[in-house]
């Protein structure tokens, strides 16, 4: 893969990970993001909510935070970023054939998305390749710098403490509801993205400082104002499709790593509530959950 691929690749799956924050689940919200699972059997592992952010203060943890992680012998987090995940992932945005972005679009609006697109590292060739939804995913997110999110971050960290990573679900399970959208209703995300393109990274910021707060009723408010202008047909269906299935999914995948021992997951934090959220499917698993302490200096330092 080539390095440019490679970082058009994570973007996009920065921003399938960040579809957990905009459209949560409704329903009591607990406010801590970090847990402890626990069975019949005793200790079976630990969740931790997570934020797709690069921002440092997410990325510098407690020495007791460190040492849970390493405890476990297996990390799961949504869906692992490797070689052949990016490669798949970065094939499954481009339209097939001749079509291209331009003639989908018409000329002003596919002007208007590429300069939108700049700052993001996207050059004219490569957005004309694009579906809809692949570039109202780039904007959806502020251009990465490092690429070291959250929760790829800590899938290094396990893995450098010799646990295995696993994903929660396929590549294929998570596009495919974006996959099957039509393209009235991708114009319409796309139209979305752009108009709030420049609000993106100090709307991000925000929420790394709610997160911060563990104020998920906060982000949780501000997930449903993003999505407010959306038609309550395409609300419906990412709402069924692109975070109640998942959470099955993820729930019945974290259970299976769960039965063969001490497992860490990490998923984004607006899946852990509702009544549809994972807290509450572990909790009818039969698991016990019990709030810990937050796992970052930043929150933790008087």
């Amino acid at each position: 893969m080539t390095p440019n691929l490679k970082q058009r690749a994570q973007r996009f799956l920065r921003w399938i990970f960040l579809v957990g924050w905009l459209l949560a689940s409704t329903g009591t919200l607990a406010h801590e993001v970090y847990w402890s699972i626990s069975d019949e059997n005793g200790h079976a592992g630990y969740l931790l909510g997570t934020i797709h952010s690069e921002d440092p203060r997410v990325l510098e943890f407690t020495p007791e935070f460190l040492q849970q992680l390493k405890a476990c012998d297996r990390f799961a987090m949504e869906l692992v970023p490797d070689a052949a995940t990016l490669q798949a992932l970065a094939e499954l945005t481009q339209l097939p054939g001749s079509r291209n972005l331009r003639q989908l679009l018409g000329t002003p609006r596919f002007n208007a998305v590429l300069k939108a697109l700049a700052p993001h590292g996207v050059e004219r060739a490569q957005a004309m390749r694009l579906k809809p939804w692949a570039a109202m995913m780039t904007l959806s997110l502020p251009p990465p710098e490092t690429g070291l999110f959250l929760d790829f971050a800590l899938s290094l960290r396990a893995a450098g403490a010799g646990a295995t990573v696993h994903s929660l679900e396929t590549l294929d399970q998570q596009l495919a509801f974006l996959e099957e959208l039509s393209l009235p209703q991708q114009l319409e995300l796309l139209d979305q993205a752009l108009a709030e393109a420049e609000a993106v990274e100090p709307v991000h910021r925000a929420m790394v400082d709610t997160y911060l707060n563990e104020d998920l009723a906060t982000l949780l408010r501000v997930s449903r104002e993003q999505m407010a202008s959306l038609s309550p047909a395409l609300r419906d269906w990412f709402q069924q499709q692109g975070i109640d299935l998942r959470n099955q999914r993820m729930a019945q995948s974290a259970r299976e790593l769960m039965d063969q021992g001490c497992t860490f997951i990490a998923v984004g934090a607006l899946h852990l509530p509702g009544p549809r959220g994972l807290l509450a499917l572990l909790r009818g698993q039969g698991f016990e959950l019990q709030q810990l302490a937050s796992p970052f200096v930043a929150v933790r330092e008087p």
